[in-house]
């Protein structure tokens, strides 16, 4: 075949979107019930939002960001993640001006230009939400029971909440200089990967995959040990309503990770991670993270505002979720087969009747045999099959065959009346 999806890229067909449609319906009625609204944003910012925001030090910024020059030259970025922008749109629309706090959430596409493997896709699916204008515990405590109540209501149990605080920015300072004496002598031990990002921003390391950094960060310094007064209150705040919260979430364990900081240079305080228990070939690591990013928005041009938010992955979702866990939607409330032309114009009114009040009609083609035609309505998996001839038309009067139990159902020629029989038969 001459042309393929893109590498790192996939195709949402009819078989699948089943599966993915529940999951964006779980999102939006989950983010709705804590009183979060909807918002969307461009597939495509300036390439300065994201190099301000991520970090000109982070992977995203220097490998895996896809950026082009438009015909004005102007340099744009197709959308890594979704923080930064919702933080743009809630500053280029006076959103700071709306009672606080402000709470959006957003399910968009998101593309990062790294190795495709399972879960893990150049252009990939998020649900997130994102809480502005509160800066207390009770706000990040809000947004991690949210997307508990979201990954339970999909079904997921046995995971563990990883939590952890990199203090407020005069206690990351103060961390940041002690990571830097304790690593300077060390430098040298690093792979070339992490060296050259310890030139450029020395806490970055702390989020490598490398054998020999994981080894030298063991005893280094955390950000844990920095936190100030004002910090340290908040995460003692914070652990004690998550550890009262998730009681009520079914086998969820807590870990204090004081090594977990996240990927992007943005976050404050708060961070955490959501994953399986009990990982599986299929599962994710990590299925759902965020924290807080008190200093972001004024980072990009708006006003002090403290924020906090949370990602998750759909594709991640998809594979760690029973693929039966949904029912299986019927493509097809009724199929009619018409024996003639005339009653194909008759049965043709009836589908556009039946269609404005929901009901799922195939009216099937007239250039098909009989035989093939029932077999297609039994293929595409229709609840019910009707046949229209001359004979039906006269005698006003058809009968609706279920086809899972071979019943026939007899009405009159009526939309109201079929209308019925489907309803109360289906």
């Amino acid at each position: 075949m001459e042309f393929k999806a893109p590498r790192g890229t996939s195709d949402h067909i009819p078989e699948m979107i089943n599966n993915w449609n529940e999951i964006e319906r779980i999102a939006r009625e989950t983010a709705k019930s804590f009183g979060y609204q909807e918002i969307s944003t461009p597939i495509f910012e300036q390439t300065g939002l994201f190099k301000r925001a991520v970090g000109e030090g982070t992977d995203v910024v220097q490998k895996e960001m896809y950026n082009f020059k438009d015909l004005g030259g102007n340099e744009l970025t197709l959308r890594p993640e979704g923080t930064a922008p919702v933080c743009r749109a809630f500053i280029e629309h006076g959103m700071h001006n709306l009672p606080y706090p402000v709470r959006l959430f957003y399910i968009e596409p998101m593309f990062r230009h790294e190795r495709p493997q399972s879960g893990r896709m150049r252009q990939h699916h998020q649900f997130g939400v994102e809480v502005f204008g509160d800066s207390s515990p009770e706000s990040d405590s809000e947004i991690i029971i949210l997307a508990l109540t979201y990954l339970e209501k999909l079904g997921l149990k046995n995971l563990k909440l990883k939590l952890n605080s990199i203090g407020n920015k005069n206690s990351r300072e103060n961390f940041k200089k002690a990571f830097i004496n304790y690593f300077n002598p060390k430098k040298n031990n690093l792979p070339e990967i992490d060296k050259k990002k310890f030139d450029i921003n020395p806490i970055r390391i702390l989020d490598s995959k490398e054998k020999i950094t994981k080894e030298l960060i063991s005893d280094s310094p955390k950000p844990i040990d920095f936190l100030d007064e004002e910090s340290g209150a908040h995460w003692e705040g914070l652990l004690k309503i998550v550890k009262q919260s998730i009681i009520e979430f079914e086998n969820v364990t807590l870990e204090v990770d004081f090594n977990l900081v996240r990927g992007l240079d943005y976050y404050s305080k708060t961070v955490f991670e959501i994953e399986p228990y009990d990982k599986s070939e299929k599962s994710q690591s990590s299925i759902l993270s965020g924290g807080r990013y008190d200093n972001l928005v004024s980072y990009i041009g708006g006003p002090d505002t403290p924020a906090a938010g949370f990602g998750s992955g759909i594709e991640r979702i998809l594979l760690s979720i029973d693929e039966n866990l949904f029912e299986k939607d019927n493509l097809t409330d009724l199929t009619i087969i018409s024996l003639t032309n005339e009653a194909w114009i008759e049965s043709n009114l009836i589908c556009n009747k039946l269609r404005s009040r929901n009901i799922i009609v195939v009216n099937s083609s007239r250039d098909k045999s009989l035989k093939s035609q029932m077999r297609y309505a039994n293929q595409i998996k229709s609840k019910f099959l009707m046949v229209i001839g001359d004979n039906e038309i006269s005698n006003n009067e058809i009968e609706l065959k279920e086809l899972s139990t071979g019943k026939n159902i007899k009405s009159k020629l009526d939309i109201e009346e079929i209308y019925s029989k489907l309803k109360s038969n289906g």
